[in-house]
């Protein structure tokens, strides 16, 4: 399916916001449209890293299975994110789908020569880049710091931000994307220590269930403060 720049809720924050707009047009030749199920993998490890894509609305996990089939979650992909190895021969890792997720997908030998022709779509991707790498050596700073309840607090704020339509508020009401036991591999955190901690949370009325995995944040100051 043909991009439509125009209408794309993340063309102000993704990489290609760099472009003007005969650029844009240009790229968007190359690109097309992809939608992921929940659930559904965009890539598996060891795949060739023949595409790339950018993320526009939904959720992706970058996750690792190890020898005896566990996954551990590194990162979670929000809206505007960039995945794909570029340069690189093969993918490292699964990207799956944790919500229903659409994408702009590109090959990724013509994303690379657009990256040589626009040199402003390089700086783009590279400040993306530091940015993300940036923020995984900060979380793991302040998560070696932070509490169990820290941990869950900043998590949900980072999800009810990925559900929002908006650039400029998060979501007040949402469904979990994630498990409780991907929401405590991810955090590091055991899974009854995940319940626990969602359970404290509804009864000090900082959330509210609204259905099996949805949630209300009924105190979004109080949640913020936690989240330290």
């Amino acid at each position: 399916m043909k991009l439509h720049c125009d209408t794309c809720p993340v063309r102000d924050s993704a990489a290609c916001s760099a472009l003007d707009e005969e650029q844009r047009e240009e790229l968007a030749r190359l690109g097309s449209h992809r939608t992921l199920e929940r659930g559904e993998v965009l890539f598996h490890a060891g795949d060739e890293a023949d595409v790339c894509a950018t993320l526009n609305s939904g959720l992706l996990k970058i996750a690792h299975v190890d020898a005896d089939g566990n996954e551990r979650i590194l990162s979670l992909v929000h809206p505007a994110g960039f995945v794909g190895e570029m340069f690189a021969p093969v993918e490292k890792h699964d990207i799956v789908a944790l919500t229903a997720s659409r994408l702009c997908l590109f090959d990724r030998r013509d994303y690379e020569r657009a990256i040589e022709r626009f040199p402003a779509l390089a700086r783009a991707l590279l400040r993306r880049s530091s940015q993300d790498l940036f923020e995984a050596r900060e979380q793991i700073a302040l998560d070696a710091r932070k509490g169990a309840g820290a941990k869950i607090a900043n998590l949900i704020r980072s999800l009810a931000r990925a559900a929002s339509q908006s650039p400029c508020h998060s979501a007040g009401e949402f469904d979990l994307p994630l498990t409780r036991g991907e929401m405590a591999g991810l955090l590091g955190l055991t899974i009854e220590t995940v319940s626990r901690q969602l359970t404290r949370l509804e009864k000090d009325g900082v959330i509210a269930k609204t259905g099996p995995r949805g949630i209300r944040i009924t105190d979004p100051a109080r949640l913020a403060a936690l989240a330290g």
